[in-house]
């Protein structure tokens, strides 16, 4: 479902990878997958979609002031039209310019039209792809997006363009009903088996368990169904996780490790996100980013505002809330955060390992370096970007760079003050919630690269870090928008 037909969903989202990036020179360096044109990219990681369907519509919730639902890092997919974020969050990729840039969403209808399965798609949602397309239809579904006059070139009759509609819903609800099938959401972890008694946890999961809901307070976000053990604290708990007792009931329900919701951890920019640099026309006459490195990944914010990279707001009553969330990404599940091809068994350093990508930029590469960004952010932050630690520090162990958005900054996390071991015992814990216990994790076994080896988890893709270039400011289409970011401007 692409231009030139060599973009599917898998591309970006692979069974061995918990449906993330499958590429691990990708996940290196360029962070955003190439698109349908492979001059193009987006701007963020590939997420995982595994558990994607249990994200509710987006919704502000007045009481606490906080944005729940919806899908993307930036909750674009609201779910208000389809009553399914999941299934929105599907109809984006197909007519994204970064990705596989189809320029009209009747594009969809156009190949089915053609594809091996259109018989069984007819027969399970009633539609009918007898569409009357134009006779220049398939020369411009074989055309890039991007610079099109209008976003609906192929000129439809009012009743063959609602049947394209209904075709595109039902296409991204086929989808989303495969995701929620146990082929991708499968509940079947060693966490899902201790849950039920059929697993006992070894010494180092269970103390990196009692971590995960105490003292590095993870649970208070990526909610599992149990007991915070710690409330009062800004910074994790006064005492030792091995000491508190969860006395709270078990919930009676299979948690998914997320509270739906949204935070801003702080983060780098990353230079390495290919964005930056689709700055010029291409072959189509697109320029992917003109904003070069002023743009800024606000992320929620952009969205509240309908702004670049981003969707059209459909509540214009959010748009007033965009300073309190900018920055603000979707909190992921921690379901499937470990999982590798069998071959690499491993997301750490020295492996052999498959190199992954972690947060929305891509920083992140193991995540011994995750719990360690949450551990040390606030003991160890230096006002420089990525590349330009000073001297005597290593960055991500003892250096982190100034946030890209230093407003809304979360400070349930940043000084857990976690020794080494304990930030170990958490990895470890992570590692349970792999789907492929209980059952064998379908197609898994189709990764035809190399496994890494060598170094350290916590210097893990260090030797590929890039020198940030001296910053414009943030460019006025995205932060001179109203209501402007704030308190602080964004630098």
């Amino acid at each position: 479902m692409s231009p030139f037909r060599d973009e599917a969903c898998a591309f970006c989202h692979l069974p061995y990878a918990g449906f993330s990036g499958p590429i691990p020179s990708v996940n290196l360096t360029m962070v955003a997958y190439p698109g349908s044109f492979h001059f193009r990219a987006g701007k963020r990681t590939a997420q995982r979609y595994t558990y994607s369907p249990d994200f509710p519509v987006l919704e502000y919730n007045a009481v606490q002031g906080l944005f729940f639902g919806g899908n993307f890092w930036d909750a674009r997919a609201t779910g208000y039209e389809l009553q399914s974020p999941d299934s929105e969050q599907a109809q984006h990729p197909p007519v994204d310019t970064g990705e596989m840039m189809f320029p009209d969403t009747a594009c969809i209808a156009f190949r089915l039209q053609s594809a091996a399965y259109k018989t069984l798609f007819e027969e399970v949602w009633g539609d009918s792809l007898d569409i009357r397309f134009p006779h220049d239809t398939e020369e411009i579904c074989d055309t890039p997006g991007g610079n099109f006059p209008t976003a609906t070139p192929i000129e439809l009759t009012p009743q063959d363009r609602a049947k394209a509609n209904d075709v595109y819903n039902h296409w991204g609800q086929s989808i989303s009903k495969f995701e929620r099938s146990l082929r991708v959401s499968a509940f079947s972890s060693k966490f899902d088996a201790f849950l039920v008694g059929n697993y006992t946890m070894t010494s180092e999961e269970m103390a990196g368990y009692k971590l995960f809901d105490g003292k590095g307070n993870c649970n208070s976000c990526h909610l599992d169904g149990r007991s915070t053990l710690c409330t009062a604290q800004q910074y994790g708990c006064s005492t030792t996780s091995s000491s508190l007792t969860d006395t709270g009931t078990k919930a009676l329900v299979r948690p998914v490790f997320t509270c739906f919701g949204y935070a801003n951890e702080g983060l780098p920019l990353n230079p390495r996100v290919a964005i930056y640099y689709e700055t010029t026309p291409d072959f189509f006459g697109f320029t992917q980013n003109p904003l070069g490195f002023g743009y800024r990944d606000l992320g929620l914010g952009t969205f509240l505002r309908s702004g670049p990279g981003s969707a059209t707001n459909p509540n214009s009553t959010w748009t007033q809330f965009a300073p309190s969330v900018d920055g603000q990404m979707q909190v992921a599940t921690a379901r499937d955060v470990a999982l590798t091809p069998p071959q690499c068994p491993t997301t750490e350093a020295p492996g052999p390992y498959f190199q992954k990508e972690f947060f929305h930029g891509g920083y992140i590469k193991s995540l011994k370096q995750l719990v360690h960004f949450y551990n040390t952010r606030d003991v160890f932050p230096f006002p420089v970007t990525s590349g330009h630690c000073p001297a005597g520090t290593t960055e991500k162990v003892n250096c982190w760079p100034e946030p890209e958005v230093p407003n809304n900054i979360d400070m349930t996390t940043g000084n857990l003050m976690l020794s080494d071991t304990e930030e170990n015992q958490i990895v470890t814990f992570l590692q349970t919630l792999t789907d492929g216990f209980t059952t064998p994790y379908p197609d898994i076994n189709t990764f035809t690269g190399q496994c890494m080896s060598g170094g350290t988890a916590a210097t893990q893709g260090n030797e590929l870090l890039i020198p940030t270039p001296p910053l414009p400011p943030c460019a006025t289409a995205i932060c001179d928008v109203a209501p402007t970011p704030g308190p602080s401007p964004i630098p």
